[in-house]
């Protein structure tokens, strides 16, 4: 980590300007060879300068440098941006000037993975970064934020720091059984404060879901046999006609993806080949993944055809997906009715011409997923399937520490497993770490951050 890395922080493209960041013990002196303008070494901290990119005698380009030296920088080292015009050829140019001149191509994530190990950022702040880069909406912007700014992470820490009191009283009682200042832990004590624990734990686990479904949206499969209408249905959602419409059964044999947004959050819809018994091989590979996404998907559109019987495949499906989330469609309400269907499966009525209809859908998803409740609540909570692990972990540990309590154990061997707890919680924000598990973590990143 001594050396001096660079690499372009923009999106290689067309664009107005492009930006190259340097950071490392050497970053200024090594800019400094290639600028034509001010001495960089000689000028203060937090300051942009206007001058040249040269090679020799030759000006590469017009740039803006800004200086920024340690530690008030994002990665607690000396840091410099050039500011170039935005062409691949110009970046390109230049960033192989600073690497001529001393600087590494850094790797990918590589200024924040030393922006945490210089303790500028903890790990969860570091996958907020990430994160805050991938947002597609304005929840996940901020859900991210939340997480860049340490809102999420002070969860963390206040949970750890209750855990490391209850863990420091049991030592002074185990190593200082004389005091009689201390307060007496006995295991009977432990349960009130372990269940505050895994409250704690649980609400966290409870609020990932709604984490992750800001950040990622919401599966949704289009189900039902041939001719339904499950295209229409898609193309309607959308407001575009992403999916071929005919009358001929078997046109749709593979997914047909879409995604809209609704109260912020991306539902990715999914039609599917129609479910049927058929002879044809390529159509038969398509209601086998139909069947396969039941499980995969987070909700499912089923629909049905309100000028039909309800089939016996329709009714083994009503069965499949009746333990999932789940909306009941009845297509065609134009038409004669002449399916049989239970009310108490709370089917939605529609044609997919009607934009009423379509509403009525999105609704319901609203009631399913409690969508509008999003709205008036602080978005501070878990969402990557990392720290998710992390935390059912802990709540596994939470467990063993209850048994032990029911077992009559004696409090030092409890101990250990309230440490483990403890242990855990500290991998979320990177207290406790395997090289391994950051090297994978950085990786991720893209060039430049």
């Amino acid at each position: 980590m001594n050396d001096t890395i660079a690499a372009i922080s923009t999106p290689l493209g067309v664009g107005a300007i492009g930006i190259i960041r340097v950071s490392g013990d050497d970053s200024i002196k090594i800019v400094n060879k290639i600028f034509d303008g001010v001495d960089l070494e000689k000028v203060p901290t937090h300051t942009i300068h206007y001058g040249h990119i040269i090679e020799k005698t030759s000006i590469i380009d017009e740039v803006l440098v800004s200086v920024f030296k340690a530690p008030k920088t994002f990665t607690k080292e000396d840091v410099v941006e050039i500011n170039s015009h935005g062409s691949i050829a110009s970046l390109n140019k230049i960033l192989e000037l600073l690497l001529l001149n001393g600087c590494r191509m850094a790797e990918p994530g590589e200024f924040t993975k030393r922006a945490y190990i210089n303790g500028r950022i903890d790990l969860l702040e570091a996958e907020g970064i990430m994160d805050m880069i991938n947002a597609k909406s304005e929840k996940a912007r901020v859900l991210a934020m939340n997480q860049v700014d340490g809102k999420l992470s002070d969860l963390i820490k206040s949970l750890r720091q209750s855990i490391l009191e209850v863990l420091a009283n049991i030592e002074v009682n185990i190593d200082y059984p004389e005091y009689e200042d201390i307060l007496d832990l006995t295991i009977e004590d432990l349960k009130p404060k372990i269940d505050i624990v895994e409250e704690k734990l649980q609400e966290l686990l409870s609020n990932s879901q709604n984490g992750k479904m800001i950040k990622e949206g919401i599966k949704v499969a289009i189900l039902g046999k041939p001719n339904v209408g499950k295209s229409s249905l898609l193309n309607a959602l959308l407001n575009e006609e992403k999916a071929i419409v005919t009358d001929i059964q078997g046109t749709t044999r593979d997914y047909v993806e879409g995604s809209i947004y609704l109260n912020g959050i991306p539902l990715n819809f999914i039609d599917t080949a129609g479910i049927r018994k058929t002879e044809d091989v390529v159509e038969k590979i398509g209601v086998t993944k139909s069947l396969k996404l039941i499980e995969e998907s987070d909700l499912i559109l089923f629909v049905l055809n309100n000028n039909e019987k309800l089939s016996k495949e329709e009714q083994e499906l009503l069965s499949k997906i009746k333990d999932k989330k789940h909306i009941v469609i009845v297509n065609k309400s134009d038409l004669d009715k002449k399916i049989d269907i239970d009310n108490s499966i709370n089917p939605i009525f529609i044609s997919t011409y009607n934009d009423s209809d379509i509403e009525k859908i999105k609704d319901r998803i609203k009631q399913l997923f409690k969508l509008e409740e999003l709205e008036t609540k602080d978005l501070t909570y878990i969402s990557n399937a990392r720290c998710i692990a992390i935390i059912k972990e802990a709540l596994e540990r939470v467990l063993d520490v209850k048994k032990g309590i029911e077992n009559n154990l004696p409090i030092d061997m409890v101990e250990i497993d309230i440490k483990e707890i403890w242990n855990s919680l500290g991998k979320i924000i990177g207290e406790s770490y395997e090289d391994e598990l950051i090297n994978q973590l950085f990786s991720q990143f893209c060039l430049g951050k």
